[in-house]
């Protein structure tokens, strides 16, 4: 797979209509009359029907006295408020973001220039293409035991494995944005005697930026993923720990609550991303 074909799918092409036809594109003929209020009304409508079946599985399907009875939606809400008010959850919440936040600066500082170089040069994607491939088709939880030995305990093997797992998608779809700038543009930039940093500045940047961002979307997606079992490597602060925490302590209903928080947190983490590229798109 090359940087071009990592992105051939998210990238759509709306579909050439002949000439006279009356016919729309399907995804636009589907949400015709569905406006902001029926999008919200849905999705809560969902979420609404993914709650009904968390109570059906644990409170009505579930034998009284039994296991899944522990994790109930009632516990969980209950638990969920008194963490959060009473707690050192947001605590926990917060040295998990920061390292959110650390991971994701590091796979950007190695992974935008690696994809500006990768896609600028064929010869430079064809020498490493294949070990970064494959590179990116190791676990990053498959690294853990060597990153303890080489970075002992704390939040280093943490920041490793995190800016492994997050860098891939973002020197991919930097790499395709390179390939797919309009060569006018660089045509423009060689005509006035632009420099090699005024072109990257001015016109390669501009023109990948959206790859970039679609790229962090996908390393937000996957750091969330990661950062769980990472955090239950020998830290002392974080929700992998936290859920460790209350594991240990039987407390089922707090844990089931932190399940919920990091599904809630992941949620809204994803829609700053979106919000991000459709603020640049105009």
């Amino acid at each position: 797979m090359t940087a071009r074909e990592s992105v051939a799918g998210s990238q759509g092409h709306a579909a050439v209509a002949p000439a006279g036809s009356s016919a729309k594109p399907a995804s636009r003929a589907g949400n015709a009359g569905l406006g902001l209020g029926g999008r919200c009304a849905l999705g809560l409508a969902g979420l609404a029907a993914l709650l009904a079946l968390w109570w059906l599985g644990t409170d009505v399907f579930s034998p009284a006295g039994g296991m899944a009875r522990r994790f109930s939606p009632g516990a969980t809400f209950v638990s969920l408020g008194e963490l959060l008010t009473a707690s050192d959850l947001p605590m926990h919440i917060l040295v998990s973001l920061r390292r959110i936040a650390v991971g994701l600066g590091f796979a950007l500082l190695i992974g935008v220039p690696l994809g500006l170089a990768i896609g600028s040069w064929r010869r430079l994607e064809a020498a490493v293409s294949p070990a970064m491939q494959f590179l990116r088709m190791i676990s990053p939880l498959s690294w853990m035991p060597i990153a303890v030995m080489v970075f002992g305990v704390g939040d280093d093997p943490v920041y490793f494995l995190l800016t492994f797992a997050a860098v891939w998608p973002i020197v991919l779809n930097t790499a395709a944005g390179v390939q797919q700038l309009d060569p006018r543009w660089l045509q423009l930039a060689q005509s006035v005697a632009a420099t090699r940093w005024e072109t990257l500045r001015s016109v390669i940047l501009p023109g990948v930026l959206g790859h970039i961002l679609t790229g962090v979307r996908l390393a937000i997606g996957i750091l969330w993923i990661v950062l769980v079992p990472c955090e239950m490597l020998g830290v002392s602060a974080g929700m992998g720990y936290f859920i460790l925490d209350t594991r240990d302590r039987l407390a089922y209903s707090e844990l089931m609550a932190m399940v919920l928080m990091i599904g809630v947190l992941g949620f809204l983490l994803d829609a700053a991303a979106r919000a991000l590229y459709r603020y640049w798109r105009g």
